[in-house]
């Protein structure tokens, strides 16, 4: 199946197989993302159940998938040149500036994201060992701007570089990267079948409602490492099934 994504005016075409059939529910469901099993599938990653919600002073980003959330990560080859990134996404129709990104830059998505060959998140220490430089292998929480680029295979999606020589607005926890993402550390957790990401409203300048889909996916890194440098290599599920973010915070 080709799937189409259209938030913020863009037509970006994903081609992937997938089976989900997704709504929205009402009743003490509503504004989240039911989806139908996809027997294609890893079960680590196929999405079922995609919701964003207040709790207290956090925004918690929540996926549940078929069994093991977070069980599954990429081998490591060694190098940087062509190593997997796993992740557990949720494109929003968020501009990019809520979290201190150039203005109408791409998608904004929050991605939780796990590759044993890198790192970069060099402000912290998930791992607890002392290191801030070898953790990589740990699951960590990104912004990232996803937009366009036939490089990565016609119709695909990339995070968007940042080309020699310019210099747009990054937040403050930008890890140094030639690239549109943030390394922010977010809280997290895995709990069985579901991925929580807590995201404090403080640090934020996200209005009240907005909407949101559920999306896991495999990235790689450019082969010569320049751009376009991390592509969506493979996307394994989509909550709604065509990347309609058709979910709506609560």
């Amino acid at each position: 199946m080709t799937i189409s994504f259209k938030p913020l005016g863009l037509a970006l075409v994903v081609a992937m197989s997938v089976s989900a059939c997704a709504h929205q529910q009402s009743g003490g469901h509503k504004g989240h993302i039911i989806a139908e099993p996809s027997p294609k599938a890893l079960a680590e990653f196929d999405v079922l159940h995609v919701k964003v919600v207040t709790k207290g002073s956090h925004l918690v980003f929540q996926q549940a998938v078929r069994a093991n959330a977070g069980a599954r990560i990429p081998s490591a080859i060694g190098r940087l040149a062509g190593s997997e990134v796993y992740s557990y996404v949720w494109p929003t129709q968020l501009n990019s500036a809520s979290v201190g990104f150039e203005a109408d830059a791409g998608v904004l998505a929050l991605a939780l994201t796990n590759h044993p060959d890198f790192d970069d998140t060099p402000l912290y220490d998930e791992n607890g060992d002392g290191d801030k430089t070898n953790d990589g292998n740990q699951w960590h929480s990104h912004w990232v701007v996803l937009v366009p680029d036939d490089s990565c295979g016609k119709g695909a999606l990339k995070v968007k570089d940042i080309p020699d020589g310019t210099t747009p607005q990054m937040p403050a926890t930008w890890p140094g990267l030639p690239l549109f993402i943030d390394s922010p550390g977010y809280q997290f957790s895995f709990d069985q079948t579901e991925v929580l990401v807590n995201v404090p409203l403080k640090d934020l300048g996200f209005p009240a409602a907005f909407q949101f889909d559920g999306v896991t996916a495999g990235l790689r890194i450019n082969q010569q490492v320049h751009a376009p440098l991390l592509c969506v290599a493979d996307v394994f599920d989509v909550a709604s099934g065509n990347l309609s973010l058709p979910g709506m915070s609560q």
